[in-house]
């Protein structure tokens, strides 16, 4: 078996991440809602990209930005930087980079989601032997 990687997230306000994953290009594709209004289980893609969301079970504290990172988030390989950039900063996110050339060749961007969560766009392609 192929080895791979999906990452998944807790938050808060599971329903207005879903939300907000979804005007920035993620399809959802499973959501296994509880009788509470809670998100127990969702899947969303955007080509490739799958990330699996959950409300949160406990009162989880982001990390707080300090300087261009929150130390840790999530980085998307995509097409256009800026329009990902511009569909985040639409939908509510706080921008952290705008979209840039690197001195190393591609082009990037940073945003925090209205929750906190950090994501990075760009065309660098991570994994890639060099």
């Amino acid at each position: 078996m192929e080895t791979r990687l999906f990452a998944y997230l807790s938050y808060a306000d599971a329903p207005a991440a879903l939300d907000w994953l979804r005007k920035v290009g993620f399809e959802a594709v499973n959501r296994q809602d509880g009788p509470d209004g809670t998100v127990v289980h969702a899947e969303l893609r955007m080509g490739e990209a799958v990330v699996m969301v959950a409300s949160s079970d406990a009162d989880y504290q982001r990390p707080q930005l300090i300087g261009r990172s929150t130390g840790h988030g999530l980085y998307l390989l995509v097409d256009d930087v800026d329009n990902f950039y511009g569909k985040a900063m639409a939908a509510g996110a706080t921008s952290v980079i705008e979209p840039e050339d690197t001195e190393w060749g591609s082009r990037r961007s940073r945003v925090l989601d209205p929750q906190g969560q950090e994501w990075s766009a760009g065309s660098y392609e991570p994994g890639a032997r060099w």
